[in-house]
Formats: C-alpha cells, sequence, structure tokens
C-alpha cells in the first residue's frame, strides 16, 4: 500500500523539516498546526523558524503543490505527530500535546492508516497513543496489549535526532530507529521513512525505541555534567579549565566536552527526566547530571556577582555599571531559545541588576516575553561591546569569536572563546 499523502502534526523544529522532507520527494503532505502565524507563513513559501536550506525547501515544496498547512487534520495515509512534550512540576512527562494530537486526528482516520509518533516520550507512550485512539474511534482495531488478530490502524515511535543548523542534511543522512507495536507496524513505518531517508531504518519494538532516544540525551547530558563540573572544580582550584581540557583530550582514550552555562534545547534538558521518572531509584547517575546542569546557572550567576562586586569596591555604583550579555538561545549560530540557561541568566539579570542590561542575540529581531520588561535592551554586538562594564559571553555564536572586547571590560566567559 502506498503512501499518496503525509500529515505531520506540529510543524516547529523537528515538524516542518520533516514535512519539506517528504514534499522533496514528491509526496503530497498537509502540514498540521494549531499556530495561524505558523500556517499562513508556510502556505506563503516562507519560513517561521531558522534553520539553514528549510526555506529553500519549503518554498519549493509549495510551489510545487506538494507541500500545504492547516489548522485542521485532513484524511492522510500516514500521519506524523511531532508535538512538544515538556513535564509537568516535579519533572513528570506531560504526553498532553500527544493527546490532543490524538483527539484531533481520530475523526479523520480510516482503515490502513499508519501513525508514527516522534515526539521524544517517555515508554510506553506509543501504547498510551493507541489507547487514547482506541477509545475516540471505537469502530476501528489499533494494536492493544492482548488483542489478537488483524488491525486496521499501524502505530509505531520513530524519534527524530537531528541536531539544530543541520537538520535538513541529517533528516537524510542520519539512520532511524523504528518500533511499531506489532512487527506489522514496524515494517510499514520503515517504508514510510524509506521515502527519503538514506540512513539505515533499524526495526525494533516501540519500547525500546522510546528508550532509545531518551538513552541518547541522557549520555550527552551526563557527559555535559562532567564537563559543566570539571569547570566548577577548577575555577575554585584556581586552574585554567579550557587548557585542562585541551591537555586531557590529547590522550587517545578521553574525550571532555567543553564546558557551558548549562544546558538547554528540547531535548538534553528534557529527556533525561523521563528516564527518572520512569525508574527513580536506578536512575541515580542520570538524576545526578540533570541536577549538575540545572545548577550551572546559578553558578555562572555567583560569577557575575563577583564581577559586580569588584566593580563596585573600585567606587563604582550598581546602577552605573552596565551589563552586557552575548547570545540568549540554546546552542551556537541557531534563534532556538527553549529551556535556554543563557535566557535563564539574562532574565534574572534583568530582574535583579540595577543598572542597565544590554542583550546580543544577532538570531532573534526581538526580545523574548520574559526579558521584553522594559529593562533589557536588545542590541548589536559593537554596540554592547563599547558600553558594557560587565560582558557575560554565554552563547559561543560565531560572531562573537571574531570578535575582541576592549581591555576595560570585565569579562565572565562561559564558553572559553574570551577567556
Amino acid at each position: 500500500m502506498s503512501f499518496n499523502t503525509v500529515s505531520v502534526i506540529g510543524l516547529g523544529y523537528i515538524g516542518l523539516p520533516t514535512a519539506a522532507a517528504f514534499a522533496s520527494a514528491r509526496v503530497r503532505v498537509i502540514g498540521v498546526d494549531i499556530n495561524r502565524h505558523a500556517v499562513d507563513t508556510i502556505n506563503r513559501g516562507e519560513i517561521h523558524i531558522v534553520e539553514p536550506d528549510l526555506d529553500v525547501s519549503v518554498r519549493a515544496a509549495v510551489a510545487g503543490g506538494f507541500l500545504r498547512a492547516s489548522t485542521t487534520p485532513e484524511p492522510a495515509d500516514a500521519f506524523l505527530i511531532a508535538v512538544p512534550t515538556p513535564f509537568k512540576d516535579d519533572h513528570v512527562p506531560d504526553l498532553g500535546y500527544i493527546e490532543a494530537a490524538a483527539k484531533a486526528i481520530a475523526p479523520v482516520l480510516k482503515r490502513g492508516d499508519l501513525i508514527v509518533l516522534e515526539s521524544t516520550s517517555p515508554v510506553g507512550a506509543t501504547q498510551q497513543l493507541a489507547g487514547w485512539l482506541a477509545q475516540a474511534r471505537p469502530d476501528l482495531r489499533f494494536p492493544q496489549p492482548g488483542r489478537e488478530g488483524e488491525i486496521d490502524v499501524n502505530l509505531a515511535y520513530c524519534p527524530e535526532r537531528v541536531l539544530p543548523g543541520h537538520v535538513m542534511r541529517e533528516l537524510v543522512e542520519n539512520d532511524r530507529v523504528i518500533g511499531g507495536l506489532t512487527p506489522a507496524c514496524s515494517q510499514r513505518a520503515r517504508e514510510l521513512y524509506g521515502i527519503f531517508v538514506r540512513g539505515e531504518c533499524i526495526v525494533t519494538d516501540a519500547g525500546t525505541a522510546e528508550m532509545c532516544k531518551l538513552t541518547e540525551n541522557a549520555f550527552r547530558d551526563v557527559n555535559i555534567a562532567f564537563a559543566n563540573e570539571l569547570s566548577v572544580i577548577c575555577d575554585k582550584l584556581k586552574i585554567n579549565v579550557w587548557e585542562l581540557i585541551r591537555l586531557a583530550n590529547r590522550h587517545p582514550r578521553v574525550n571532555i566536552l567543553q564546558p557551558g552555562p548549562g544546558v538547554g534545547g528540547h531535548c538534553i534538558a528534557v529527556d533525561p527526566w523521563f528516564i527518572v521518572d520512569s525508574a527513580p531509584e536506578q536512575a541515580r547517575l542520570i538524576r545526578t547530571a540533570r541536577e549538575v546542569n540545572n545548577d550551572k546557572p546559578a553558578w555562572v550567576m555567583s560569577k557575575v556577582d563577583e564581577a559586580i562586586a569588584q566593580a563596585k569596591a573600585e567606587g563604582k555604583r550598581g546602577e552605573d555599571l552596565t551589563i552586557a550579555v552575548f547570545g540568549l538561545s540554546f546552542k551556537p549560530d541557531i534563534d532556538d531559545l527553549r529551556e535556554s540557561p543563557a535566557l535563564e541568566i539574562a532574565t534574572e539579570l534583568a530582574e535583579r541588576h540595577p543598572g542597565r542590561v544590554l542583550a546580543v542575540e544577532p538570531h532573534i529581531h526581538e526580545l523574548p516575553a520574559q526579558l521584553n520588561s522594559g529593562k533589557a535592551v536588545l542590541t548589536d554586538l559593537p554596540t554592547a561591546s563599547e558600553r558594557a562594564d560587565i560582558a557575560v559571553l554565554l552563547v559561543d555564536h560565531k560572531a562573537f569569536k571574531a570578535h575582541a572586547m576592549p581591555e576595560r571590560t570585565r569579562i565572565v566567559d562561559t564558553r572559553g572563546i574570551w577567556a
């Protein structure tokens, strides 16, 4: 059975590139999002997020008639769900967006359809999705524990594993892990991704695929936590952590990552908590890594407080000091602010500091809501460099790497490019 029409539910940083990838393979794609601005922008052949090469793909797909966006689900042969999966209080996974997506697509489902969950999810989420769909459409047979025989709608889990800034290339080239609720579901999903994926599509069960995605991000979180903890230790011992890491990494079996102001983004800062929630007594190292990385912004603030105290000791008043923060996104050279420790630090500075706070983020055109209170000002790199008494380097954007700060400026460098 072929896939003539694919529907992508959620047109954000993963959903829209995935929709464009299918459309580039000349498959008719209907993108669905509750954000009317995003829908209208896409239907003009434009994009509402920053991602290299995405604008070209979307423009060509819309112009060719292979991609259009809507706020309402329509019938299709395959549905990909790429909606957010945040957590509630105490880091309990929030599957509300997935449940809403299930209820939205349920009325248009038909026998023979395929549904793939791409959202990063705790183990068991795909089975839970099948349960919600079964409740909404009792006339269709979904894969359920204990159910034998034929099913009407196939369900599988296939997590994204792409790097922001390289999404369009990695969507095509990277291997995919596909876990169906039945072997037939896995095979059907494998056929779907075979339309545009050149990497290997590896089949497993849904629970293993869900855990695989969480494991990948927890592994990275633990390694980042080691680097971040090392930077705090080196600061106490008056050792240059950047030189230390360069030297240690000359060992053939050592590869220490670079410290930073914390961990952000929609994956690494969130996903390990799903493992902790599922196995709280066993996930001791994973929990500790999360706590180390979550604590790093507070440590950065303590270094800013030290710089302020030093300036005051020289006779300057706090209200006369201008602090500039360089970078607000969660990683270099993108506009994504989700779970960004840099934004968290900038927001706290704007709330606490009595003087001016300048923000430099080359990839956005206006301050995010939490900073747009009138106290912080979005400005450019030369202006902030000239006016800053204290410069707080939070993101190592390319533009910052090529820039030299005035010698008079006190610098708090969390990325080691001005240190």
